[in-house]
């Protein structure tokens, strides 16, 4: 605190209990480990944005979703170039603000950090092979809402899946953070998956892989891990937890990244309420069911059924 700041704060009272804090606070946004402070002052990317962005971009996937706008069929083309413009001057430039992390981080430091680029330029580059993607995205919702339909007995329209299941919403959502990741924008999808964890209880790491016609069904409480496979044509049930045992560390202490830590899970499988499966060289074979409650760290054969012994039950029946 410069000479003049000190007079200016008085030697009792608020004022001077606030500059007091301030002078011991400040110095400690310099020093997060090796994890580029400076950017504290340089600007992060602002989350309200990136979040205004995915719920944009949501709309556009499955319109009426995030708006209460009837979209004329015949309007449609015109809806859709309104909403991308509108996504595209929210997004990129919070994405051009991420791009320099790719360099800042701890992780960048222990791998050998990339040469750095023009953050806007490639802010442009990545927004343009975001975009190439959308039609695809679109196809693979569209297998997501026959999922859910087809998954469910209790839905009885396309609409209301299509508007209020909260697995569909978390799906859509990790299909455009995914996009983002694959591209190695930092920051931005991890801001998106963690918005929708706060609105659907499901947790999908933007690293995981999503083959088509996913579904999660009453959706809270699972948990989806960075380097999970998932293959086509899986149901989960809530409060699934596709997680890691453990993570290997380096000579240093600290954990190696971008290595296999989470289950495959291949075609066609099942797995029911609260199964917690485990490992990166665990894999759930193709067409495979598994039981409720179940804790897995092994492999299991295809066409397998897994399923917990049940305890006991004591019934004592009441007084009539």
């Amino acid at each position: 605190m410069s000479k003049k700041d000190q007079k200016e704060c008085p030697s009792e009272g608020m004022e001077y209990c606030v500059c007091q804090t301030v002078e011991t606070l400040t110095p400690l946004y310099h020093h997060h480990g090796e994890d580029r402070p400076d950017s504290v002052l340089d600007g992060y990317p602002n989350t309200l944005d990136i979040v205004e962005a995915l719920k944009i971009l949501i709309d556009s996937m499955i319109p009426g979703r995030m708006t209460h706008t009837d979209v004329d069929r015949n309007e449609l083309g015109l809806f859709l170039i309104r909403r991308l413009s509108q996504a595209w001057r929210l997004l990129r430039p919070e994405i051009e603000r991420a791009i320099p992390f790719r360099w800042k981080g701890a992780a960048a430091v222990m791998d050998g950090a990339p040469e750095p680029t023009d953050p806007r330029a490639e802010s442009f580059r990545a927004m343009r092979a975001f975009y190439d993607r959308l039609p695809e995205i679109r196809k693979l919702v569209v297998e997501d809402i026959k999922a859910a339909y087809e998954g469910d007995p209790a839905a009885l329209t396309y609409a209301e899946v299509q508007l209020a299941y909260p697995g569909l919403l978390a799906v859509v959502s990790h299909r455009l953070a995914h996009e983002l990741y694959k591209l190695d924008i930092p920051i931005v999808p991890r801001v998106m998956s963690e918005w929708t964890h706060s609105k659907t209880g499901v947790d999908i790491n933007p690293g995981a892989r999503i083959g088509h016609g996913f579904f999660i069904d009453h959706a809270t409480g699972v948990v989806i891990g960075e380097t999970c496979h998932i293959g086509n044509n899986v149901k989960l049930y809530q409060g699934v937890t596709l997680g890691a045992k453990s993570f290997p560390l380096d000579d240093n202490g600290r954990p190696i990244k971008h290595v296999q830590r989470h289950p495959t899970v291949e075609d066609n499988v099942v797995i029911y309420a609260n199964a917690t499966i485990l490992g990166g060289d665990t894999v759930i074979g193709k067409g495979t069911t598994i039981g409720g409650n179940v804790f897995i760290m092994d492999s299991v054969p295809p066409n397998s059924f897994v399923a917990s012994k049940h305890p006991e039950l004591h019934i004592k029946p009441g007084k009539a």
